[in-house]
């Protein structure tokens, strides 16, 4: 039997560009441990297999509402203004919700996108380019690319993207007081219920408008449930996306002879994305569940109503499953990460963030080949208090 340790979660990192190391110990010494987070006490679970298994065990639930949920921020999940979304359900309730919705995020569908990716993501290399030196690559193209792209899906002006990324960001900083993050869920709630409301007396060809068209065929629309769905999509949809623009270009300027190789020959590109994906794991603990029955996992007994964090940074790493996993090499084959969850609850838009992520990075160092950081690694801003990984500025020259 696994015994109580004295750790707290989240953990520190000791390198900005690794996970923390206490991953790599725990997952050696201790795979399912108890450790105490904001919340309360929670099992955290490390090694490949054992994730996996958590995100398709039918005894653990997503239901964030669920008092032994664990909770990394004071007030996580205790909104009752927004109904519960995609992620916080279980079936049959979440099956339905996400074939209602699964048609929109085909690969087809996504790859049909492709050219108007292409021109948001010229126009802002562009941009770039007439514009002075150094440039915050976050603000430049790493912020503006997916947040237009998850706009024109949805249905949501960008000209209102101030307005739901700065809510965005107060949502997932851990250092947001919990009537703070309250308030900023409310208001973007407040946003997305008058979209909807709008869009249901004059139907738009978008997400929101194909699904209000799609609910009156069979009966009325849950303007609820369409709130939900486009507050996780719009958050989800810019966010976890432009923090990977930003590390993954820091990780290939710092790595030039693999970034001279997916340069040469694009086709290496999405095997790169793949390798940038599993190596930073940006939300790593997104892929919290609660038992809801006494379970063993790893050999340790968890018992209903505990709350569990299935690391997905940690599973990435496990050198059982990939072989030297603190070294990024683009030319791995690290499809079986876990990156965007695993199992039924598996990331909606994964097809999406693959191609914006191939368009931008080959677009990028095609058109500024001598792009570069114009401040060292060790001065750059990293979201050591996020939720989600990323960077806060990236100041790039050429």
């Amino acid at each position: 039997m696994t015994e109580t340790v004295e750790l707290s979660f989240p953990m520190s990192r000791s390198c900005p560009l690794s996970p923390p190391p206490d991953y790599e110990r725990l997952r050696q010494e201790q795979p399912v441990a108890r450790v105490r987070t904001p919340g309360g006490w929670a099992w955290l679970v490390t090694r490949h297999a054992d994730v996996r298994a958590v995100l398709t065990g039918p005894r653990f639930s997503s239901d964030r509402r669920h008092p032994g949920f664990p909770r990394l921020v004071p007030g996580q999940g205790m909104n009752k203004q927004l109904g519960p979304v995609l992620v916080g359900m279980n079936p049959p309730e979440h099956t339905a919700a996400r074939r209602a919705v699964l048609g929109e995020f085909t690969v087809k569908r996504i790859q049909a996108l492709a050219p108007r990716i292409q021109e948001i993501v010229d126009d802002h290399v562009t941009a770039m380019l007439a514009g002075p030196r150094p440039v915050d690559l976050v603000q430049a193209l790493s912020l503006p690319v997916p947040s237009l792209v998850i706009c024109e899906l949805l249905g949501v002006p960008y000209d209102d993207h101030e307005f739901f990324q700065e809510r965005a960001s107060r949502m997932i900083r851990r250092t947001t007081p919990p009537e703070q993050r309250a308030q900023a869920v409310e208001e973007l709630r407040s946003y997305l219920d008058r979209l909807v409301a709008r869009k249901e007396q004059e139907v738009t060809d978008d997400l929101i408008g194909r699904q209000i068209t799609k609910q009156r065929e069979t009966g009325e629309v849950d303007r609820g449930g369409l709130v939900s769905l486009a507050f996780l999509l719009l958050i989800a949809g810019h966010e976890t996306t432009a923090n990977m623009i930003s590390l993954g270009t820091l990780a290939l300027l710092e790595n030039p002879d693999q970034l001279a190789a997916i340069t040469a020959d694009p086709s290496r590109t999405p095997a790169a994305v793949e390798e940038l994906l599993r190596y930073f794991s940006i939300a790593d603990a997104v892929t919290a569940r609660v038992a809801t029955e006494d379970v063993e996992v790893g050999g340790v007994l968890i018992r209903s109503g505990e709350g569990v964090i299935a690391l997905s940074a940690a599973a990435n790493h496990d050198p059982e499953v990939f072989e030297r996993p603190g070294d990024l090499d683009l030319t791995r084959n690290a499809r079986g990460h876990v990156a965007f969850g695993f199992g039924p609850h598996q990331c909606l838009g994964q097809n999406l963030a693959r191609l914006e992520l191939q368009i931008v990075f080959d677009t990028l160092f095609r058109r500024i080949p001598g792009l570069r950081p114009a401040v060292p690694v060790a001065e750059l801003p990293f979201k050591d208090d996020a939720a989600v990984y990323g960077l806060y500025e990236f100041p790039v020259t050429w």
